[in-house]
């Protein structure tokens, strides 16, 4: 069937996405910079997981996958201990093994994944490979001692060097594995049978496993494409999967405003209906002047952009810990007059303290300071405050003094159709400041939190001219986060 164990597994969520990305991959959505990233990721931790296991041989990568093949079998008979990447194919399954660790007694399975847990889909990974191995390791004389999937350890904290030992976990999942073995002739005959059509698609409807344990790249074709399915449906408002959701799609109702009157909901679902119905707005007036009295002048106006490293590469940092990089502070004062302060850190070295210690010079401790989903912001703060004891009263006190721009949304102070059910920032601004949306995207570089991200960990890979052009963007991007945070409040003042 020509199957490798990525297709496998894209098969096991999806036999449609299988077909689709055999015989029509041009409808799939293209891997965008964030799932280029976590490949990257993927490949470091994988390179550094083997350390684990030394006195190894890497199979070379070629694409003539009978060659690995080759180079495979010559190292098992020559008896090396540790194989990277060895490569077999058993009746078109095609199979490389991240670490095959071969003892006198039989081998072991290991495969790296780049996550801080095992998930159930990682056991299908692990199982189609001890499949093809117990195929062809039977008429070898081999016997599959174990299979573990080799993860990262999550509350592992980096001290002066990395520790491998402790920086990953190795779990046995044997018996899980051995527990999938019994299916898997049956799921590949099935998948034979989708795969024998070249011309007309499985016909498999959407639902959870769209979104389930991945996004799946044929998700916009199947939703938009086949079924037209708009930007804010019923799967807005209710859990994908939910019977309610499930309950109104099998009756062929996807637009809200198609939701009879007397289904069945709850209060806040019968609001969110009504919003969009009436296309009217909802405005609690005096709600909305209880918050905005608790905010003093000057107000400080925070937002942090930050990154995370799968291998931590400073002391005192955990593998995928937010770690921030840059922040952009507008300071407006009561007159409406605004003063703007920013940070960005420097590329490769630990910046965190002199972020901290610049943000206690801008931030005195005794201000309102304002953050849209103030929950990252004062989690970003509290990390550096552990960290940086003769700080730690300063940036504690910050913390107490903050206030949450997204609660009036949250609490459904404020509602307008376009915001489509969300009080997230994304559909808020468009919808009270709709001018930002174009001035995000006439930004050049960095357009959002993802790309910011991206940049800043690449920075050390570019030319001094590419890298002060990317500071740059970088610097732009998140002003126009916190001017947009001005511009929110100004509008919740026009309003009382």
């Amino acid at each position: 069937m020509n199957l490798s164990k990525s297709l496998y597994t894209k098969g096991i969520q999806c036999p449609k996405a299988l077909w689709l990305k055999k015989y029509k991959p041009s409808v799939l959505t293209p891997t965008d910079e964030q799932a280029q990233a976590i490949f990257e990721t993927g490949n470091i931790v994988g390179d550094l997981a083997c350390q684990l296991f030394p006195d190894g041989m890497e199979v070379p990568y070629t694409t003539n996958y009978d060659e690995m093949i080759a180079t495979t079998k010559e190292w098992l008979e020559e008896g090396v201990p540790n194989i990277y990447e060895a490569t077999f194919n058993y009746e078109g399954i095609l199979i490389m093994v991240d670490i095959l660790k071969v003892d006198s007694d039989g081998v072991s399975i290991y495969e790296v994944k780049s996550s801080s847990s095992v998930k159930a889909i990682y056991l299908d990974d692990v199982s189609i490979q001890y499949y093809v191995l117990q195929n062809i390791f039977d008429k070898m004389g081999f016997s599959i001692k174990s299979a573990s999937v080799v993860h990262i350890n999550n509350e592992y904290v980096r001290g002066e060097s990395l520790e491998l030992d402790k920086l990953f976990k190795i779990v046995d999942v044997t018996s899980e594995v051995q527990g999938l073995q019994s299916n898997i002739s049956s799921i590949l005959k099935e998948f034979e049978t989708y795969l024998e059509d070249r011309v007309n698609e499985p016909d498999i409807d959407i639902g959870k496993h769209c979104n389930k344990p991945y996004e799946c790249d044929a998700k916009n074709y199947c939703w938009k494409v086949q079924r037209q399915i708009p930007d804010y449906s019923i799967f807005n408002i209710f859990n994908l999967g939910s019977k309610k959701q499930v309950e109104l799609y099998n009756q062929g109702i996807i637009d809200i405003e198609d939701i009879p009157g007397d289904f069945d909901l709850t209060a806040n679902q019968a609001q969110a209906v009504e919003n969009y119905k009436s296309k009217a707005s909802y405005i609690d007036k005096e709600n909305i002047k209880a918050f905005l009295k608790n905010l003093t002048y000057p107000i400080y106006h925070l937002d942090f952009e930050t990154y995370q490293q799968a291998i931590p590469q400073y002391k005192g940092i955990k593998p995928f810990e937010q770690i921030p990089f840059q922040y952009s502070l507008h300071i407006e004062y009561e007159d409406g007059t605004l003063e703007h302060k920013e940070y960005l850190s420097k590329d490769s070295i630990d910046s965190r303290y002199e972020l901290a210690q610049k943000l206690c010079e801008d931030i005195p401790s005794d201000v309102t300071v304002l953050a849209y989903n103030m929950s990252f912001e004062k989690g970003v703060i509290k990390r550096l405050a552990n960290l940086f004891s003769e700080l730690s009263t300063h940036l504690l006190a910050i913390n107490e003094n903050m206030q949450d721009l997204m609660l009036p949304f949250q609490k459904k102070w404020y509602v307008t159709p376009s915001m489509q059910g969300s009080y997230s920032i994304k559909y808020v601004l468009p919808a009270l400041v709709p001018e930002f949306e174009k001035a995000y995207k006439e930004l050049e570089c960095v357009q959002n939190g993802s790309q910011a991200m991206n940049v800043f960990a690449n920075l050390s890979k570019l030319r001094e001219e590419e890298k002060v052009k990317m500071r740059t963007s970088l610097l732009e991007y998140c002003k126009l986060d916190t001017l947009a945070m001005v511009k929110i409040l100004n509008k919740l003042k026009g309003e009382i």
